[in-house]
């Protein structure tokens, strides 16, 4: 079946920097798929992430690793045979937890087929080990046992047998030994292996209280530049407060510019008028004079109407008298057209009569 991908996600790959072993290294500009891989051939896992054409991750999953979380979205391994440590940075708390629980299911895996792979070792040396004892005695004893009269009945074939049976043990011993060898180099690569993951994983614990301290450190800085935030704001705030007062001021200076061409267009006015006073004295004096004679035109006036009112009264007495008279002419003619009145009633009463 060969490798096949059994989970899969995406994340910000960070690898640690080789010079200080402190700070990290970005190893992909954007988040980027980060699998676990399962070898059904050797029965293995691994971690693999690839940017574009280049491989960033390829690390093979051991019992001896440890996943650790640093902080909620950000998690972290070593791997002693890259000789790094890598990190990853997730977009939720969620992505980073399942994460590490598949880490940890791996772990145990690889853990499991690691024990399993050394029961098989133990068991094929045992029985290696226990083919090469047995096969010279049995061999001896083929040999012993035999009577004269099988040997001659049976001595070519039985040989025959005997001695490829004994070819074919010889060479599984050598075969079981080579192997027991290989195994005693596999197992002590396994052990200095261990022994660089142990080194490694101290480093590790001793770069995450370094990264403790930082992120303490960052902390404190961060509480720093907020206090410093707050106080920017609060002279943000001042400056807003300042701007609207230079705005309003400089409202009223276009306001008090805008009078001060109204006054400066009223001096003008004034002056010019000013230039016209002269003419305007001369009218006044011509004015006055004119008003001296009307003075005097309207005393002789007034002289005028008095005579003319002694006179409407001398004419309102006369007019009063001539009423008198004419009241009592009307009273004597209306006396006389009385009596004349009663004359012609008694000259109709006698014509009546008549």
């Amino acid at each position: 079946m060969g490798e096949q991908p059994i989970f899969t996600t995406r994340a910000h790959v960070f690898q640690i920097d080789p010079t200080t072993k402190k700070n990290w290294v970005p190893a992909s500009k954007q988040a980027v798929t980060v699998s676990y891989f399962y070898d059904s051939t050797r029965n293995s896992y691994r971690i693999i992430s690839v940017d574009g054409a280049k491989v960033i991750i390829n690390s093979t999953i051991t019992p001896n690793m440890t996943f650790t979380k640093t902080s909620q979205k950000f998690g972290q391994w070593a791997d002693s045979r890259a000789n790094t440590v890598f990190g990853l940075g997730f977009a939720s708390e969620q992505q980073l937890s399942k994460f590490a629980e598949k880490f940890q299911e791996v772990k145990e895996a690889a853990k499991l087929a690691r024990d399993k792979s050394q029961e098989k070792m133990e068991t094929s040396s045992n029985h290696s080990q226990e083919s090469g004892r047995e096969t010279p005695s049995s061999t001896q004893a083929s040999s012993i046992n035999g009577t004269d009269d099988e040997k001659i009945s049976h001595g070519g074939p039985e040989n025959a047998v005997l001695q490829s049976e004994n070819d074919r043990l010889k060479t599984a011993i050598e075969q079981s030994n080579t192997n027991a060898k290989k195994w005693e180099t596999e197992l002590q690569t396994l052990k200095e292996s261990n022994a660089r993951l142990v080194d490694s994983l101290q480093e590790s614990n001793a770069n995450v209280e370094s990264w403790k301290k930082q992120l303490t450190t960052c902390k404190e800085e961060s509480e720093q530049l907020r206090s410093k935030i707050v106080e920017l704001e609060a002279k943000c705030n001042e400056v807003n407060q300042e701007k609207e007062t230079n705005a309003q001021l400089s409202a009223r200076v276009q306001e008090l510019e805008a009078e001060l061409q109204d006054r400066e267009q009223e001096l003008e006015n004034l002056r010019k008028q000013a230039e016209i006073i002269p003419q305007l004295m001369a009218e006044c004096e011509s004015i006055t004079g004119k008003l001296q004679a009307a003075e005097i035109t309207k005393k002789e006036l007034s002289e005028k109407i008095e005579v003319l009112q002694s006179d409407i009264e001398d004419g309102r007495q006369k007019q009063g008298q001539i009423k008198g008279d004419l009241k009592k002419f009307m009273d004597v003619l209306e006396g006389k057209i009385d009596e004349l009145h009663e004359v012609r009633q008694g000259l109709s009463k006698l014509g009546t009569d008549n």
